[in-house]
C-alpha cells in the first residue's frame, strides 16, 4: 500500500471544513476563522462569506448555483446567491441538541444535513442523534435517527444511496434513498479504530475518508477493505473531496490540533493535494 507524498495546495487557515469543487474552484469552510473560501488556484483564496460568530461548516450547491453554508452555533443554513446576497434559509434550532456539522445536496434538490447531538466543545456527555432533510423550500423533517454523531456525507451518482460517516462509531453507514424517505440501513464499512471525519465517493464506488481519529485518508471499499492510505505526520485528517479538471486531485483538508485544543480554537490547518487513479463522482 503506497505511502505518497502529497503538496499544499493552501495554507492560512485556522480549521478547514467540507471542501467542495464547483465551477472550475475549490470551495471550503474555515470554520474557526469564520469564513467560507472559494479557491480559483493553489494559494489564491477569495472570502465568499463571513460568519465571525457562526462557525461555518457544511457547504452545498443548489440547482441554481447559490450556495447553502451551515451555520453551526446558531444552527441554521444560510443561502448565498450566484449574486453575493445572503439570507436566511432554514433553522434546525428546534430540530437538534447539538451544532449542525456537516452538509450534502440529496437527490431532490434540497439536503442532507448531520448535527453533533450534544455540545462536543463544553465536553457534554455523548448521546445519539437524528439525521435531517431541508427541502428547497427550507422545510426541516427528521428521515433518520439514533446516529452516531452523522458526520461527512455522500450521495451515489444515481441518487440511489446515501453514505454518512458515524464519526463515534468508527463507521460508514449507507441508507437507500427512496424520495424524502431513507430506508435499508446497512453497514457500508467498518472502519476499526480510525474515526471518519469528512468523506467523498469515487467512480469506482470507493469512499475516501478522513480519519480524524487514525490520523490518515483512507481509500476503502463495500465492506471495508482498504485499497489506499495516505497517513499524515502528527496533524488530523478533517475532510476530502475529489476534483480538479479530471476529478483525479484528491483535496485533503489538514489541521495541527485536537478536539480539546479546538474548542478554544487552537488549530492550524491548511489543504494538501495528491494525484490519485480514479476519478470522484456523486456528491458532494
Amino acid at each position: 500500500m503506497r505511502e505518497p507524498v502529497t503538496e499544499i495546495y493552501l495554507s492560512g487557515l485556522v480549521f478547514g471544513e467540507c471542501p467542495r469543487w464547483h465551477d472550475g474552484a475549490l470551495w471550503l469552510s474555515d470554520m474557526f476563522g469564520g469564513r467560507v473560501l472559494r479557491v480559483p488556484a493553489m494559494g489564491q483564496a477569495q472570502t465568499v462569506v463571513e460568519l465571525p460568530a457562526g462557525r461555518p461548516s457544511g457547504l452545498a450547491f443548489l440547482a441554481d448555483g447559490s450556495l447553502l453554508v451551515v451555520s453551526m452555533r446558531d444552527r441554521r443554513l444560510l443561502r448565498r446567491w450566484p449574486d453575493g446576497r445572503t439570507e436566511p434559509f432554514a433553522d434546525l434550532s428546534g430540530h437538534v441538541a447539538g451544532d449542525v456539522n456537516d452538509m450534502v445536496r440529496a437527490p431532490d434538490g434540497g439536503v442532507f444535513v448531520g448535527n453533533f447531538g450534544f455540545d462536543l466543545f463544553g465536553n457534554a456527555a455523548g448521546c445519539l442523534t437524528a439525521l435531517h432533510h431541508v427541502d428547497v423550500h427550507g422545510r426541516v423533517r427528521a428521515v433518520a435517527h439514533d446516529l452516531n454523531f452523522p458526520n461527512g456525507m455522500a450521495v451515489t451518482p444515481d441518487g440511489a444511496t446515501l453514505i454518512v460517516a458515524e464519526t463515534f462509531a468508527h463507521r460508514l453507514t449507507a441508507f437507500d434513498i427512496d424520495g424524502h424517505t431513507l430506508r435499508n440501513r446497512r453497514v457500508f464499512a467498518d472502519l476499526g479504530e480510525c474515526a471518519p471525519d469528512g468523506i467523498c465517493l469515487d467512480a469506482a464506488g470507493a469512499v475516501w475518508a478522513s480519519a480524524f481519529v487514525g490520523d490518515a485518508f483512507l481509500r476503502v471499499e463495500s465492506g471495508g477493505r482498504i485499497t489506499d492510505r495516505v497517513s499524515l505526520n502528527n496533524r488530523r485528517a478533517v475532510a476530502c473531496n475529489l476534483g480538479g479538471v479530471d476529478g483525479r486531485t484528491l483535496f485533503m483538508v489538514t489541521a495541527d490540533t485536537d478536539v480539546e485544543r479546538l474548542a478554544g480554537g487552537d488549530s492550524t490547518a491548511r489543504v494538501e493535494v495528491l494525484e490519485v487513479d480514479v476519478p470522484g463522482a456523486g456528491s458532494p
